[in-house]
């Protein structure tokens, strides 16, 4: 097993500007003991955890239960995103599954290099639309139960879509990825890389769209539901103040969606374009100034530039936490004798 356990997750900006969640380092720890808790129902587990320069994986690994081998991931740290890639690098080529504790962006940086191994993904982090809010010991316990193969990965895992964004501005062709979603900001900088202002939003491709969700997510899904696991995505362009303003009254009317677009926000956007988009379809920008924007956080300034933006379907393999742990209980997996 692997355990990634991102130290800074839950703490951007956001927390203070508007309703996002906290979640302290004590609390990762304690839902990372738990997770380690409810993995002691299987077997000849040993789990390797992601080092960190906060201490808070040599905390973890003090803690574990007795019964359970837990150990340091042997790998250089270097504070940033980097860590996230390159343990889930390491545990592709060595591990059964994978818990993930972080936000959207750390899911994004281990969807990176995890391949195939099985993620089950817990939510610490501060605006949240791929990992699961769900207790720390039923999600050790599903690790396990898919770690050893009790419910085979196939059956309990499904392949979350992803983004690919292309940009050419006349010197080349840059990459870059989302995991739910990718956005075009009307934002000169970086800076502080949360999303605070809807009104930034000039539009974007999500790999997964519902009025459940935040953000982008929740935007999209005002005019198309779109699962995690459905193949393709949705693009969507939203007017400019000036356009909205060129049209009249009843038109308008109808072209507005409310969305929680920020924790705490609900926001009223005028949308000039939507559609549903196949795997690969791109859907199109041409950004003079601007940012995009992956998975909630600012992450590419772009000038004079030709963004594409596209589906694919080559995202990590999420457990369903719930379905796999009651499928093994229906087959007596938990039964003592």
């Amino acid at each position: 097993m692997g355990l990634i356990v991102n130290p800074v997750a839950g703490r951007d900006i956001r927390r203070l500007t508007g309703g996002a969640s906290v979640s302290s380092n004590y609390a990762k720890r304690r839902t990372a003991t738990c997770a380690l808790e409810g993995l002691t129902v299987t077997d000849d587990i040993e789990v390797l955890v992601m080092p960190d320069n906060a201490g808070l994986a040599d905390r973890i690994v003090a803690g574990a239960p007795d019964d359970l081998v837990v150990n340091l991931l042997d790998m250089t740290v270097t504070a940033t995103g980097e860590d996230a890639r390159t343990a889930a690098e390491r545990f592709a080529a060595e591990a059964d599954a994978v818990v993930v504790l972080g936000g959207d962006g750390t899911n994004r940086d281990v969807a990176h290099g995890i391949g195939d191994v099985p993620v089950v993904s817990i939510s610490t982090g501060t605006n949240n639309v791929v990992p699961t809010p769900i207790d720390g010991t039923v999600a050790g316990v599903a690790a396990g139960v898919v770690a050893t193969g009790a419910v085979p990965a196939d059956e309990a895992t499904v392949r979350h879509g992803s983004v690919e964004g292309l940009v050419d501005d006349g010197t080349g062709v840059r990459r870059i990825r989302g995991l739910a979603t990718l956005g075009i900001l009307d934002r000169q900088f970086v800076g502080t890389r949360a999303i605070l202002d809807p009104g930034d939003i000039i539009g974007g491709v999500v790999s997964r769209a519902s009025p459940t969700e935040i953000g982008l997510p929740g935007i999209a899904g005002g005019f198309a539901v779109h699962r995690p696991d459905d193949p393709g995505g949705v693009g969507f362009r939203l007017e400019t103040k000036g356009e909205r303003e060129e049209r009249d009254e009843n038109r308008n009317r109808e072209r507005k969606v409310r969305a929680v677009t920020v924790p705490g926000v609900v926001s009223t956007v005028s949308v000039e374009e939507h559609r549903v988009l196949a795997d690969g379809e791109a859907f199109e920008f041409d950004v003079s100034s601007g940012v995009i924007s992956a998975d909630g956080e600012r992450e590419l300034e772009v000038r004079d530039a030709a963004v594409r933006l596209r589906p694919v379907a080559d995202g990590p393999r999420l457990v369903r936490i719930e379905r796999v742990v009651e499928r093994a209980a229906s087959e007596g997996y938990f039964g003592v004798e």
